[in-house]
């Protein structure tokens, strides 16, 4: 009898979509692990902070405040997102039952986002802690990652589209046989796409953009995730969980979202050599968290590092894998992120 689970293993690798979708479930336990550690340190630092403000402090502009909102943000988020993930077939431009789960996502994400640039980014400085610094950095590069998997326009899911010449090869054989259509003008078919009177059909946009415009987000979310990755860097130590959890995060988003594999192989490699070379004391729970990130980092370095060297681009065709680019590192190399048009209103 022959192995069926050697022959399904065959199989999931056929097309690069199938791959794509076992992926997920991988970058499922390496966003929740990055989740952890957000939210130890967001509760961590609110209680921290709250008694350090002064009293007569607007509650709206309450550093302590805008981390606990964060956290409750982020808790409701964390199972939504896995739940979410796993429906990412559902067409949601239309208004099903399941499209309500992506409009609490982004309305979450786009709350949390409006905290950390109003607040958290604003006055983090004031205070002497730098892990409060990169977690504001991070964070805004995770609320925007998520517009990126559920919200962006084009869809990511389209950058691993199978060109038809492989799912439907071309057969072999004399062709010549096949009469070709006689031009238009000597009698044949008349190729006008639409019907006189006909208006072209619009293509509906997400039912979401009520909540926030349909646009491409990549560039704001490499943008803040390549600032928050210098600026751990430079602010802490290489075994800190949070310097680690910002490097898994940007790893998955760079293989899952821009689908550069090479270039999350490399970032996830450098921050194993990081985290091995430091020889920073630190606490149990810390120690806990960097050792679960690090094998999702370790697993992340040899991810499709086996598969082919080309990944399939939106358009079917494939490119190879390049050297990761130097991404901008100044706020001004983008526009500014366009808001939804109302004030944060928890």
């Amino acid at each position: 009898m022959e192995d069926t689970g050697k022959e399904r293993s065959e199989n999931l690798e056929l097309t690069p979509v199938t791959q794509y979708q076992v992926l997920g479930d991988f970058f499922d336990s390496a966003l929740m692990a990055s989740l952890d550690v957000d939210q130890r340190l967001l509760g961590q630092f609110a209680r921290i902070i709250e008694p350090l403000e002064p009293v007569d402090d607007d509650i709206r502009n309450s550093l302590s405040h805008a981390l606990f909102r964060i956290l409750g943000l982020s808790l409701l988020l964390s199972k939504k997102l896995v739940r979410a993930r796993r429906q990412r077939k559902l067409d949601n431009t239309r208004d099903t039952k399941s499209v309500q789960l992506y409009h609490h996502i982004i309305w979450l994400s786009r709350e949390g986002l409006s905290l950390v640039e109003s607040v958290v980014l604003k006055k983090a400085d004031r205070y002497p802690y730098p892990e409060l610094r990169v977690l504001g950095a991070k964070l805004r590069g995770s609320f925007v990652h998520i517009y990126v998997l559920f919200h962006n326009q084009p869809s990511i899911s389209q950058a691993t589209a199978v060109p038809s010449s492989k799912v439907f090869p071309a057969k072999s054989g004399n062709r010549t046989s096949i009469r070709t259509s006689p031009d238009p003008m000597d009698g044949g078919p008349v190729r006008n796409p639409l019907p006189p009177g006909l208006a072209p059909v619009s293509i509906p946009k997400p039912s979401a953009s009520f909540l926030l415009p349909a646009r491409d987000y990549t560039a704001y979310a490499s943008q803040y995730f390549a600032q928050a990755a210098a600026l751990a860097d430079r602010l802490l130590t290489g075994s800190h969980p949070l310097r680690v959890s910002v490097k898994v995060e940007y790893a998955a988003y760079l293989y899952d979202c821009l689908h550069d594999g090479e270039a999350s192989r490399k970032l996830a490699a450098q921050s194993l050599r990081d985290v091995y070379s430091d020889e920073a004391g630190m606490d149990n729970e810390s120690f806990e968290e960097t050792a679960k990130l690090v094998v999702i980092l370790d697993k992340m370095k040899r991810r499709g590092a086996g598969a082919s060297s080309t990944t399939p681009s939106a358009k079917g065709s494939t490119s190879t894998l390049s050297t990761p680019r130097a991404l901008p590192m100044r706020a001004d190399d983008i526009p500014p992120l366009p808001s939804a048009g109302r004030e944060n209103r928890i």
